[in-house]
């Protein structure tokens, strides 16, 4: 009886350990976001994590919401100095997320200042 247990637990830890391998190693998709940087906001009470928004057009239906994970801390000094400017995000999705990664799917890798396409005179 003790060897099934054993066994058990081990196959159980085997397939808690390749699920989050996957989570963490596979993304389903790559892109890239344009438009104006209108929130970064370190949120949470146990598990701190970084969310923001990005404003892709006038309407507040064309809002992509985004985390960061806390290892990409140079992506995050990016994003709060480029706070209310018009940007370009570097995303994986992930199939999945965790409490402790982010409240979204989409997680920025890389951030730059663009141009904005809309010229005010």
């Amino acid at each position: 009886m003790k060897k099934f247990i054993i066994i058990g637990v081990a196959a159980g830890l085997f397939v808690a350990a390749v699920y989050f391998a996957f989570v963490y190693y596979v993304p389903y998709s790559e892109g890239y976001r344009s438009g104006e940087l209108i929130r970064m906001s370190h949120k949470g009470v146990l598990m701190k994590t970084w969310e923001g928004e990005l404003s892709q057009g006038v309407s507040g239906s064309q809002i992509f919401r985004f985390s960061v994970l806390d290892t990409d801390q140079k992506v995050v000094d990016d994003l709060n100095k480029f706070q209310g400017q018009y940007v370009k995000l570097t995303y994986e999705e992930r199939y999945k997320t965790f409490s402790w990664w982010g409240e979204s799917r989409f997680y920025v890798t890389a951030v730059e200042k663009e141009s904005s396409p809309f010229k005010y005179k």
